[in-house]
């Protein structure tokens, strides 16, 4: 499980498809690192293969670059990095699972004093899980939704804006979206109370 407080930015030095995915090494300065520690890379929940002092490797499988843009990074790109939250570990932001629910886009950027807002796109099928004042993960950062509309709005301060990708971001540029992972058990417990699982999520549980 991650929180959405995004640790800091990494590069990617290399990418490479591979037969039933991609392969992807990103730079970055962390401590502790293992084979098979989960990190959210832009949101995505991955696996780091190999590493060494200031890099590791990571396998994309084919469903990874189906369901995310990340089969799109290329060598220099920017990306949000966050390890797993360890059990003894400080719980800020919000429950976040490393599962990309959909991609979308900077619909639009506004500076607002030292502050900024951005705009996102709502993917077909994920509008109602996206609640005003309710959490929502873009690009593995934790945010609150602040309006919502045939988009939805959210507002960066500027360490936010600074310690992430967001600042190299413009006008059309995709973002994952995670929504938050309370709104889908409430609907898949309130589907099967009522004895109906026709939403997404509420049908995967009910087969379960």
């Amino acid at each position: 499980m991650f929180t959405g407080i995004v640790e800091q930015t990494g590069t990617v030095l290399d990418t490479e498809d591979d037969e039933g995915g991609r392969r992807v090494r990103v730079q970055a300065d962390l401590d502790d690192l293992h084979h098979g520690q989960s990190i959210a890379i832009n949101g995505a929940c991955l696996t780091v293969e190999e590493f060494g002092s200031d890099w590791f490797d990571l396998f994309l499988s084919q469903e990874t670059v189906e369901r995310t843009y990340l089969g799109t990074v290329a060598e220099d790109d920017i990306v949000n990095v966050e390890r797993a939250l360890p059990a003894d570990g400080r719980f800020d932001g919000h429950f976040v699972q490393g599962h990309v629910d959909g991609t979308a886009e900077v619909t639009a950027i506004d500076e607002i004093g030292d502050d900024w807002e951005f705009r996102f796109s709502v993917p077909e099928g994920l509008e109602r899980y996206l609640v005003e004042k309710g959490s929502v993960t873009v690009d593995g950062i934790s945010l609150t939704v602040a309006d919502l509309d045939d988009d939805f709005g959210v507002a960066i301060i500027p360490a936010t804006y600074e310690l992430t990708t967001l600042s190299a971001k413009s006008v059309g540029d995709p973002v994952h979206i995670e929504v938050d992972v309370v709104a889908k058990y409430v609907e898949s417990m309130l589907g099967s109370e009522a004895g109906d699982a026709q939403t997404p999520y509420a049908e995967k549980y009910a087969e379960e």
